[in-house]
């Protein structure tokens, strides 16, 4: 996971003080207590370390173990670097978690296919006003050969265009584009008026340009192609759809839409680069996730009160098979049960009460997170950024399907290659021909 996929958000003191006495009988590592009523023993949930997310997932712990559900519940936190191995390793042995944090998707998979996932469906069944309560488009993340294995437990960040309203203006461009010929011919419009960047990319971050190759196949061909990648079915990686997007998507560096290659291979997202180069008006658009209005907002707060960030959706590709309403993002996270889990009562008990529960989902919205649950949009409609918040809610709501980064979906392995192909795409060191090659190879 990187840094990316932690948004940075501004807490008030107020909020960090209220979690804090909510937390306040657990320590840094395990919120506790004697409560939770009978049997089922103590689960041991666990997740990423998160000054944002941890004292919130304190509170409901404590909310639990002060109830009358079965068992106990405990936190365990881990560094994002380590976590994935040390749950690889965790989950083959007695020292597995009760309850643990994921991202769906391909990563989960894998553990389903090894039987070492509880499936959630029969809950859900008997539950359906808990299926009910997350969006559709979400709770398909944790969704493997139609059985659930995860329930969301925080926000949801898509990717979405955003432009600069004045530099689009000055150039007769009368905002975003909504299909792919209008980004082409918008492009055109800017590199002749002289705008060297017409696109801002952090292209010294191969998971920048990943994004742009996640849209264009899903618009393209529908997310079906990326899913049988995934599932090794079907052509894989050489179905012809890999090769027009790729061809699309060369066509749009040839353009010159992200500048020169030595320009937009040296700029960094973590760095601020793009960020600025969008408030500042040397590019006009760029493709980043939900977590760029709150950078932008921290950074260049003049320029979004001013109202010159706009957002949008990917555009669509005509005559396209993929769905104009599709998202690739980060869908959510996910917590998950352990088949084997000794304390499986109280981890089950936990996430069906718990996820949904309306305290945890305010708090999350307080800190920012689009909740992906029924109720969420009258709470974040009513936050300072509410016109924002509610266009993500909106978009993921209507979505019919969210598509997990690719380099989350896909082993570390066969990602890391993917990464290294399509930067060299970027670079003009690889064709999409080559493309193809290199990765059905």
């Amino acid at each position: 996971m990187s840094p990316r996929r932690l948004t940075k958000v501004a807490v008030s003191a107020t909020t960090l003080a209220l979690l804090g006495s909510m937390a306040a009988c657990g320590s840094d590592n395990t919120a506790g207590g004697s409560g939770g009523g009978e049997g089922g023993g103590t689960a041991d949930i666990w997740a990423l370390q998160d000054t944002t997310l941890n004292p919130i997932e304190e509170a409901s712990i404590q909310r639990y173990n002060d109830g009358d559900g079965p068992g106990s519940v405990k936190l365990s936190t881990f560094g994002n670097d380590p976590y994935k191995q040390r749950l690889r390793t965790a989950i083959n042995s007695p020292q597995a978690p009760d309850v643990f944090f994921n991202w769906g998707g391909g990563s989960l998979k894998e553990y389903v296919d090894a039987g070492k996932i509880e499936d959630l469906t029969p809950m859900l069944d008997e539950n359906p006003e808990l299926r009910d309560a997350f969006l559709p488009s979400v709770l398909a993340g944790a969704e493997i050969d139609g059985k659930q294995y995860g329930l969301p437990m925080r926000g949801v960040q898509p990717v979405l265009m955003y432009g600069n309203k004045e530099v689009l203006q000055a150039n007769g461009i009368d905002g975003m584009p909504t299909t792919w010929d209008e980004l082409l011919a918008d492009v055109a419009t800017l590199k002749a008026a002289g705008l060297t960047t017409p696109i801002a990319l952090a292209g010294s971050q191969p998971w920048t340009e990943l994004m742009w190759a996640e849209y264009l196949l899903d618009r393209v061909a529908g997310p079906e192609v990326f899913q049988a990648i995934r599932d090794g079915e079907g052509q894989g990686w050489n179905d012809p759809a890999v090769l027009e997007a790729m061809t699309m998507l060369k066509q749009l560096i040839d353009a010159g839409a992200f500048g020169t290659a030595n320009d937009f291979s040296a700029t960094e997202y973590d760095a601020g680069g793009t960020t600025q180069l969008l408030a500042n008006g040397d590019a006009a658009f760029h493709l980043m996730g939900s977590w760029e209005f709150t950078n932008q907002k921290g950074t260049n707060p003049d320029f979004v009160s001013a109202g010159n960030l706009l957002y949008a959706p990917f555009p669509a590709v005509e005559g396209g098979a993929g769905d104009p309403s599709n998202l690739v993002g980060n869908v959510s996270n996910f917590y998950s049960v352990t088949s084997a889990s000794p304390n499986k009562e109280a981890a089950l008990e936990y996430v069906k009460t718990q996820l949904n529960n309306p305290d945890y989902v305010s708090e999350l919205v307080a800190a920012g997170d689009v909740m992906p649950i029924a109720g969420a949009r009258e709470q974040l409609a009513a936050s300072d950024d509410g016109e924002y918040l509610t266009t993500v809610y909106d978009l993921t709501e209507q979505a019919d399907n969210f598509q997990l980064s690719w380099d989350q979906d896909l082993g570390a392995e066969e990602s890391t290659k993917m990464l290294t192909e399509l930067s060299n795409l970027f670079l003009g060191q690889q064709t999409p021909e080559g493309f193809v090659a290199a990765m059905a190879g």
